[in-house]
């Protein structure tokens, strides 16, 4: 029979599954969109699939605590410390910069009525998507840490 800590193990890694997984590919969304029509679908693609980011993530956190909660000896350990200070660094992304240059490029695909993308978009686009690939960089980072536990 399991623990119970063996299974928030399991659901730890599930929750990276789901809440990583689609996080890693929002950038290739609304990356590879060409036309403004392109645009507004992909940003509903990217909302529907934030979902899956946000549950897992919060999957994610919450079992990693709980892990922490049983064994307390995780919280002296540097990999762990150190996966969590990254973890809440990548979360303070999401209602700072994300959502600033997300809204302003939703706000700009609902006034634009052409179908070409403006400079504006592209260059909000730019920013958002450093912001993304910072984010996810945090996140390999992490999941590297908790594979090897290397302190």
């Amino acid at each position: 029979m399991h623990s119970f800590y063996t299974t928030l193990v399991i659901i730890h890694i599930f929750s990276a599954i789901l809440g990583m997984g689609p996080g890693f590919i929002l950038t290739t969304v609304t990356k590879s969109a060409q036309t403004m029509d392109e645009v507004r679908h992909a940003f509903r693609l990217k909302k529907t699939l934030h979902m899956y980011v946000m549950i897992g993530g919060l999957l994610l956190l919450l079992t990693g605590l709980l892990m922490g909660f049983i064994r307390p000896y995780l919280f002296q350990q540097g990999w762990y410390q150190l996966s969590l200070l990254l973890y809440l660094l990548a979360l303070a992304l999401g209602p700072t910069y994300l959502k600033k240059y997300s809204t302003q490029i939703k706000a700009l695909i609902q006034t634009n009525t052409h179908q070409t993308l403006t400079p504006n978009y592209k260059k909000l686009l730019h920013k958002l998507l450093i912001t993304e690939y910072i984010e996810n960089t945090l996140f390999i980072i992490i999941i590297f840490l908790m594979i090897t536990k290397p302190f």
